[in-house]
């Protein structure tokens, strides 16, 4: 009896201890007390930089540009159907994940009558349906962001000519939808679409950058929706934009211009094992062929095989440059 009270007591006092210490930080009133107490902290106001030690115009947004790139990087994957759309399929859900289970079936029955045994056509099946279609869609998501950046700068200069002649944006925007080259055309469609069944344009603008999830047009749809909430002068703020722009791609063409020479070194690095292996294959089979046959050549040329997986994710690394 002593025995279950002593432990009642224990049990009670933990349970105090843990409701004093713990139950704070789980429910969130620690948060809370940190958030009020900075929201009431009185802090003396930073005094208003003069003209002459404000940052250029055009540094400000580049800045602002690298801080949006870095939030994109540091955001949640997106849903499936939302990757679907900014890969600009038309595909449903439904549809890809059936796609990727036929492609993973059917790799994993081919693999198995080939005679690749259990494991290495389950391998091969999870390969084809978990991991190819995953890769593709991201390819052609990164390919579409390109052509898009590639041909934004001149819908915005379309759009500075437009204002500065005296349309309104809307007209402005129309014009892209019906002049310019995909995917630049489809998604102002999508603005005009989205501001005709009652969204104001501002909002319509920002969901640009949920479509193409680059920081061009996560930056485009925050200047419009500033100039329609708070107004000024949209055109400065476009032509801002738009030089930035062209530098940016000037920029890029010439970090691939100067890498170009590594690129295909590591290009050539990387083929030359294979290469090596397959003219040897050709010329004399048996010699190689112990490569396959015998377990410590398939050892070696799994150790072989992964030190050069290494090697080349190095060599990409080193060759892609972040600006």
């Amino acid at each position: 009896m002593h025995t279950y009270g002593l432990f009642f007591l224990v049990a009670l006092a933990i349970g105090g201890v843990a409701w004093v210490f713990i139950y704070p930080i789980l429910s969130g009133e620690r948060k809370t007390e940190r958030r009020m107490a900075s929201v009431s902290r009185s802090e003396p106001v930073a005094a208003r930089p003069t003209r002459a030690s404000a940052k250029p115009r055009r540094e400000q947004i580049e800045g602002t540009l690298k801080e949006l790139e870095e939030r994109q990087k540091k955001a949640k994957s997106v849903p499936l159907s939302v990757r679907l759309t900014q890969a600009g399929l038309d595909w449903s859900k439904n549809r890809f994940i059936m796609t990727a289970a036929g492609l993973g079936v059917a790799a994993f029955i081919v693999a198995f009558f080939l005679g690749a045994g259990l494991i290495a056509a389950l391998g091969f099946g999870f390969a084809a349906g978990c991991g190819f279609p995953f890769w593709l869609l991201s390819f052609l998501k990164k390919r579409r962001e390109a052509r898009f950046l590639q041909n934004f700068p001149d819908a915005v200069d379309v759009i500075i000519r437009g204002i500065k002649a005296g349309l309104p944006l809307l007209d402005s925007l129309k014009v892209i939808s019906a002049d310019a080259v995909e995917p630049v055309r489809s998604e102002f469609r999508g603005i005009i679409e989205t501001q005709t069944i009652g969204m104001p344009l501002g909002d319509a603008c920002l969901k640009l950058y949920e479509r193409m999830p680059v920081a061009e047009a996560n930056f485009f749809g925050i200047v419009v929706s500033i100039q329609q909430r708070a107004g000024g002068n949209l055109s400065e703020a476009l032509g801002n934009l738009s030089r930035v722009l062209r530098d940016r791609k000037k920029m890029k063409a010439k970090i691939q211009a100067m890498s170009m020479e590594a690129k295909a070194s590591a290009s050539i690095i990387g083929a030359l094992p294979i290469a090596v292996m397959t003219l040897v294959y050709i010329t004399s089979p048996s010699y190689i062929e112990i490569l396959w046959i015998a377990p410590l050549g398939r050892l070696m040329l799994a150790c072989c095989g992964a030190w050069m997986a290494v090697g080349v994710f190095v060599m990409r690394k080193m060759i892609n440059f972040d600006f």
